[in-house]
């Protein structure tokens, strides 16, 4: 059995307020089983609705009351029979009351479980809160629910509620409304529970938690402020990305009678001699390497552990900086959150002091961690502070951990100011008008509303429509991949309904731009070197010469041939010269001729290279030479370089380059990178293997 197996009523309104929203309740919870039936498929389920006409359940039968609450289904272990029956729910005639609903499913934890017995066992009530409750036989509505609570706690029950509003509340009695906004609002207060507000059907899909995880520490020990001050604290991950559930690898080669079959495929590697392909090479007989140049570089095991950092497990404090000072793009990772020792009063105590001072002070800490021991590498990362901003709040002060880059880590790109271009490149008044009114216009958080899209309540719509996608494929496996669900849509695409209502806004900013296809610049002919193709006029093929039809007046003429032949690639930094040249925006000669001056350089380094001690250079201005032209769209050029290039190898016998290029898997440029290329991807993964062939 799984250890961290709960058990979950639904508490579900079917009366006629909720009709509306009862496709979207229904797909939501057939998903929260579907997710159930991967993850945790010893989780317990049932269902209970209110609102009906009719009445089923065990309390009516035994003291009478609670009408119009019907247990639809017991808690048992799920199965598809329930995600069936939660697309399918009944539309009730009747006002529903949530409190006898609770009340209903807690009889029913209280006596399959008892007092003594621990399990995780939770309640999620879904419902608008617009219907009348009851009045208490004894006491006020306040005390009745205070009493549910307190037995909650008693039996270590947790309770999710999910109030659905939005355009449902527009006629409701508020008087009823904010007297069951304040009885729900008890629970959160009195037990282990949660109360949520949703407007959409999107939010519906975020609010229920429809995976449970357990909270697991990543850290236990002290943040060390200096060698003789430490505080003891515990570190959780605060979000983290969820991923698609890993595919299994299946055999259908077990026979069909076989129940106990587990259709289990394992996967045994063997390495075999490159001089004897029949022998087989023992695990003490291989060595890992790593490459160095041209050769490849053995390292034991002994000697790679000898090597391997190994720091002692530790949160160490570095200092404290202006928040200002950590820029957001910063954050590399998941999210983690640093609070003290639970049971620890003093640890407690200092947290919240220091997190308050580094708030007022507007400070953030810089920190060492190596989560554990054995952790072959170190974090640097920011604290910043969590203060909690209610009075008397049981939510403890904490801080939330970000790693930081090193310089390694950081991609330093220089892109050129807009302030720079032309005045006629600027926008005018009008443009600028226009595209701050679309700006408004698509404001996911307006005034006087909720807003769209919050990442708590926003599910990602590939996960949900994985799941939906599996729940089909597993009854009918023929079947095909359904379309994406209209409530995930909202979250892929532009909401139409907003996009009609202020066409005249998007009419403005398209007026206000004029907007016309970009010509294609005519691709020119040149040769890998200083020939010209045969059959070439004088000029033709000439980076320097003006385009056919250009005027004097054109941006052409801004860049004569004298600036294009002072600047030429050097032997010191050919790379950042062919880069610094391939940015140049001032004219369309820029490219051909950083092209044409790198393969001169490439060229010149091979020819000139002695035991191949240019080799390696060779190799980097390649590499760039190569992703200039995939950005430029340009794979000809290369592609006829490389073939030219390794014609060259052939005829001068230059073995050892073209090892070199495989040894880096230097190849053509597919149409997978660029679209113009004529090159297939099997072309040019095997381009480098024939090559090898042909010169041994």
């Amino acid at each position: 059995m799984a250890r961290n197996k709960e058990t979950l009523l639904l508490l579900l309104d079917v009366g006629p307020s909720m009709h509306s929203v009862l496709p979207e309740v229904e797909k939501v919870c057939s998903l929260l089983v579907e997710k159930k039936l991967i993850h945790s498929k010893y989780d317990e389920v049932g269902v209970i609705i209110f609102g009906t006409e009719e009445t089923q359940n065990e309390l009516t039968r035994e003291v009478g009351g609670y009408q119009h609450v019907v247990v639809l289904r017991d808690t048992k272990v799920v199965d598809g029979d329930l995600v069936e029956a939660l697309h399918q729910l009944p539309r009730g005639t009747c006002d529903g009351d949530f409190l006898d609903a609770i009340i209903v499913g807690m009889d029913i934890l209280i006596k399959k479980f008892g007092v003594t017995d621990k399990k995780k066992k939770r309640l999620c009530l879904m419902t608008n809160a617009l219907c009348p409750i009851k009045d208490s036989i004894e006491g006020t509505k306040e005390d009745q629910v205070i009493t549910i609570a307190e037995q909650m706690a008693k039996h270590g029950m947790g309770m999710e509620s999910i109030v659905v509003r939005g355009r449902l509340s527009g006629n409701a009695n508020k008087r009823i409304m904010e007297e069951n906004d304040f009885l729900l609002n008890i629970f959160s207060q009195k037990t282990c529970a949660k109360l949520v507000y949703v407007e959409s059907p999107t939010s519906l899909f975020g609010a229920l938690r429809t995976r449970n995880i357990s909270p697991v520490t990543i850290f236990r020990g002290d943040l060390e402020l200096t060698s003789k001050m430490k505080i003891k604290v515990w570190v959780y991950k605060k979000t983290s990305e969820e991923k698609l559930p890993t595919l299994k690898k299946y055999s259908d080669k077990a026979p069909p009678t076989d129940k106990f079959a587990t259709h289990e495929v394992k996967v045994d590697y063997e390495y075999r001699s490159v001089e004897d392909s029949s022998k087989a090479v023992p695990p003490e007989e291989r060595i890992k390497g790593y490459r160095y140049g041209p050769q490849v570089v053995p390292i034991a095991p002994s000697e790679w552990d000898a090597v391997k950092f190994k720091p002692e497990k530790s949160v160490k404090l570095l200092g404290f900086t202006d928040a200002s000072n950590i820029m957001r793009h910063y954050y590399m990772k998941d999210v983690n959150v640093l609070i003290a020792d639970p049971g620890n009063t003093r640890a407690i105590n200092a947290v919240s002091a220091l997190a308050k001072a580094m708030k007022e002070k507007n400070k953030v800490a810089i920190v060492r961690c190596v989560w554990r021991n054995g952790q072959g590498s170190v974090v640097v990362g920011v604290l910043t502070p969590n203060v909690s901003d209610r009075d008397n709040s049981n939510t403890p002060d904490s801080f939330y951990f970000n790693v930081l880059p090193f310089a390694e880590d950081v991609r330093e790109f220089q892109f050129p100011s807009f302030n720079n271009f032309p005045a006629s490149w600027q926008p005018n008044e009008q443009q600028q008008e226009a595209a701050d009114n679309l700006v408004k216009m698509l404001d996911l958080a307006p005034s006087g509303k909720e807003e769209a899209l919050q990442p708590e309540f926003t599910p990602n719509p590939v996960l949900e429509r994985f799941y939906r996608c599996l729940e089909v494929k597993s009854k009918h496996p023929d079947a095909a991949v359904p379309p994406l669900d209209e409530t995930l849509k909202k979250i892929t695409e532009p909401d139409p309904e907003l996009l009609s209502q202020n066409k005249s806004v998007i009419d403005a900013f398209r007026r206000s731009f004029e907007l016309k296809e970009n010509p294609k610049l005519k691709k020119s002919t040149r040769r890998f070197l200083q020939e010209k193709p045969s059959g070439l006029k004088e000029g033709e093929g000439d980076i320097s010469a003006k385009p056919s039809g250009s005027k004097e007046g054109d941006s052409y003429g801004d860049i004569s041939a004298q600036s294009l032949d002072s600047l030429n690639i050097g032997d010191l930094t050919p790379v950042q010269d062919f880069e610094n040249m391939m940015s140049r925006r001032d004219g369309p000669e820029w490219i051909g001729k950083a092209i044409k001056d790198m393969k001169n350089r490439i060229f010149d380094m091979v020819e000139n290279s002695f035991e191949g001690d240019n080799y390696p250079k060779a190799i980097e201005c390649l590499v760039a030479l190569r992703k200039g032209c995939i950005l430029e769209q340009e794979p000809k050029q290369f592609n006829d370089f490389l073939h030219h290039l390794c014609k060259f190898c052939q005829k001068n016998d230059l073995h050892s380059l073209c090892e070199f290029l495989a040894s880096k898997e230097l190849t053509l440029i597919s149409k997978t990178e660029a679209i113009d290329s004529e090159v297939t991807d099997d072309e040019a993964r095997s381009f480098l293997v024939n090559q090898s062939q042909k010169l041994s």
